[in-house]
């Protein structure tokens, strides 16, 4: 019989992370672009786990890490189009604000 170092189901426990809710409204964040729409998940709903690894690559990497996990499997089509640093800038600023973020601000800054 294997080992086991969890307790189970049945104990008490001191947060239920299975009940938590979002506060913010995670409607996805349309965009045109190449004769296409495009839904981008919210910001909020992206798996940080997987946006962790994104951080690493630097600014222009990790903003591009982020719109491919928000685009999930519809990021290939997306990367059909040119995306001029210009307007990555501009599409990530309303990507932002969408999420109720400001650009520059993450979810864990103080302010």
């Amino acid at each position: 019989m294997p080992n086991r170092t969890a307790t189970s189901d049945s104990q008490p426990f001191d947060f239920n992370l299975d009940t938590v809710q979002a506060e913010a409204d995670l409607t996805p964040f349309r965009v045109h672009a190449g004769g296409r729409r495009f839904s981008f998940a919210h910001l909020q709903s992206l798996d940080v786990w997987d946006l962790v690894e994104i951080a690493e690559g630097g600014d222009t990497g990790a903003t591009l890490g982020v719109l491919r996990a928000a685009l999930g499997d519809d990021f290939a089509e997306f990367r059909k189009n040119p995306l001029p640093q210009y307007k990555l800038k501009q599409l990530f600023e309303a990507y932002q604000k969408h999420c109720g973020l400001l650009p520059g601000e993450s979810d864990a800054s103080a302010s």
